[in-house]
């Protein structure tokens, strides 16, 4: 029995028709709409490489069923420069080397979007890491990480209040 749901995607309007319920929302990203930068990695919710947001929330998209999404809003690493300028959080991470092989930078990425509109990073590096620590780097590139969300942190609310940052 097949089911059809409209989720958005990007800021794109989605109907997606699933053969199988139990299609995660992983799968269908890579397999199915070719968006490769949310990354396979322990496939157990362990690991974080395939966090996106939904709704404006961290997810692991290994762990979340699409059946379960109709009507949700769905923003992968694909989906956060806008006209060819990188997010924040983005060029925080190349400025500050908050990534090696760049395996889990994606994952990384959403989860550091995702904490700041959360109000939980801001100047405190442990309290970064610890909302970070569902986030594994192979590299051990956590310095960086952890250096670029504060600065994204503070760029984003220079944004907010008009300033320059």
């Amino acid at each position: 029995m097949s089911i059809s749901i409209t989720l958005t995607l990007n800021g794109v309007a989605r109907e997606i028709v699933l053969d199988d319920t139990r299609v995660t929302l992983l799968d269908l990203l890579r397999e199915r709409l070719a968006l490769p930068g949310t990354k396979k990695g322990c496939d157990r919710g362990q690991c974080g490489a395939c966090t996106v947001l939904v709704n404006g929330r961290r997810v692991n998209s290994c762990l979340t069923l699409v059946a379960t999404l109709d009507g949700a809003e769905i923003t992968t690493v694909e989906g956060l420069a806008e006209g060819g300028e990188l997010h924040p959080v983005q060029s925080a991470f190349i400025e500050n080397d908050g990534f090696q092989c760049g395996y889990c930078t994606p994952g990384q990425i959403m989860s550091a979007v995702g904490l700041i509109a959360e109000g939980h990073a801001g100047e405190d590096l442990e309290r970064i890491r610890e909302g970070m620590s569902g986030n594994l780097c192979r590299c051990a590139a956590y310095h960086g990480i952890t250096l670029a969300v504060r600065e994204a942190t503070r760029r984003m609310a220079a944004e907010d209040k008009g300033e320059v940052a």
